[in-house]
């Protein structure tokens, strides 16, 4: 059980730190959301390489202390996400910059405010450990999203999956 300080409730949702045992809820989040939400802004031959490789969660976020995931009643996942001070390729940058990462949200669950809180939350905790700025790489589909957020698009990228495999994303940018 979380500490109450980790917990925030929106509707019946809590929002809470992740850590390992939650490995499935998240595999299994980002398994649901990514093929059905990306499908109308990628091709099929960039998600039959690329959804192998971006649905499955990272242990080391996991446990990091700044990925969250919102709960339904029942316990279920129904969105992810939060901030890092590394980037999420690796490496070091400058401490008064963090990076959004890996947010996600369940199909059946998506204009809740679910992501919001989630990123209120990271923004929060950011400020809280000197951050100034925020960076995310975001997919086409949740370009609106970032904006409607106070992102500011900086341009086009490909995150280097592998090694000859690259997404295309869209690198963004905001003030905290």
């Amino acid at each position: 059980m979380a500490k109450t300080e980790d917990r925030a409730m929106v509707e019946d949702i809590v929002i809470r730190t992740t850590n390992s045992a939650d490995l499935p809820a998240i595999d299994a989040l980002l398994g649901a959301s990514y093929p059905v939400l990306l499908k109308p802004d990628y091709p099929p031959s960039v998600l039959v390489t690329c959804l192998p490789l971006i649905t499955r969660a990272r242990a080391e976020l996991l446990r990091c202390g700044s990925y969250y995931v919102a709960l339904d009643g029942d316990g279920a996942a129904l969105a992810a996400g939060g901030w890092t001070h590394g980037a999420p390729q690796g490496g070091v940058g400058p401490r008064d910059v963090g990076h959004i990462r890996h947010v996600v949200t369940h199909p059946g669950a998506t204009r809740r405010g679910l992501a919001r809180k989630i990123l209120q939350r990271s923004f929060a905790a950011a400020r809280n450990s000197g951050v100034r700025w925020m960076m995310c790489q975001s997919t086409r589909t949740a370009e609106p999203f970032y904006a409607a957020m106070g992102f500011q698009r900086r341009g086009e990228i490909e995150v280097m999956l592998r090694p000859g495999i690259g997404f295309p994303a869209v690198e963004m940018i905001r003030p905290l």
